[in-house]
């Protein structure tokens, strides 16, 4: 049985202030939900004030990106090292914002979960198609892609935490949705190449997100599909009282 994984995606928003706020209305609401892992994303400035917020160490700590090289000439960039001093335990990598925006394609993401897994902090790996992907029927062979590249070289053994989040890039911050059946049938894909690619062991314990808009009102069908493990929220988990919801849901 896997464990469901509420992950918050917070992007460029929020400052340390408007963090410890958040935690102050937001850790009473979901104290009782202790069968589900919750996972924060506040920006690089902020991650200290989540970490200090979050007195009982009930959180996961996220950063939304990092570089894949130890040090070096990097302006404006974050290594995995320095994560770790902060206190962070996850990074979210390959997010469709990072890929369509900032240029980022499959090798670099590789290189990045490489890095990532050999600092100790757990990947969350997204991968997804766009509109007119989708509408040409190459959702599997995106996904096939990303995946198998960004997976590159990583024995298994190193992959006991994986989380891959699949993101729809139609569905991202659109107010559209993929279906319940929709995300189901890409989760399963996505489930199936994780054990043609390792093993049914691992393709049986990988968590698998949905990331397309995620909100309170679809919440509850989402996380009825047998193959749906969570879901990584951008705007519904900036409200402490919508996230909330999100991770109470029945």
């Amino acid at each position: 049985m896997r464990k469901p994984l509420y992950a918050a995606n917070w992007k460029m928003n929020k400052t340390g202030a408007e963090t410890r706020m958040f935690f102050e209305k937001f850790l009473p609401k979901v104290k009782s939900r202790t069968d589900a892992d919750i996972l924060i994303a506040p920006p690089f400035t902020s991650i200290i004030d989540a970490i200090d917020a979050d007195e009982s160490e009930r959180m996961i700590i996220a950063a939304q990106n990092m570089h894949f090289e130890a040090d070096g000439a990097f302006t404006g960039e974050i290594s995995a090292a320095m994560l770790n001093e902060l206190g962070c335990t996850a990074v979210i990598l390959g997010h469709s914002e990072r890929r369509h925006v900032f240029g980022e394609d499959d090798d670099m993401i590789n290189r990045k979960n490489v890095a990532a897994i050999a600092a100790g902090l757990i990947p969350v790996f997204c991968v997804g198609e766009k509109i007119e992907q989708r509408e040409l029927g190459k959702t599997q062979e995106v996904l096939e892609t990303q995946i198998t590249d960004g997976l590159k070289d990583i024995p298994e053994g190193n992959l006991a935490q994986l989380v891959i989040a699949y993101e729809p890039v139609w569905a991202i911050g659109t107010g559209h949705t993929a279906t319940p059946d929709q995300a189901q049938e890409a989760h399963l894909y996505i489930r199936s190449l994780v054990g043609t690619l390792y093993s049914n062991e691992l393709s049986n314990s990988a968590r698998i997100l949905y990331g397309g808009s995620a909100k309170p009102s679809n919440i509850s069908e989402l996380m009825a599909q047998p193959d749906v493990d969570g879901v990584l929220v951008g705007g519904a988990s900036l409200d402490p009282d919508s996230f909330a919801a999100i991770v109470n849901h029945d």
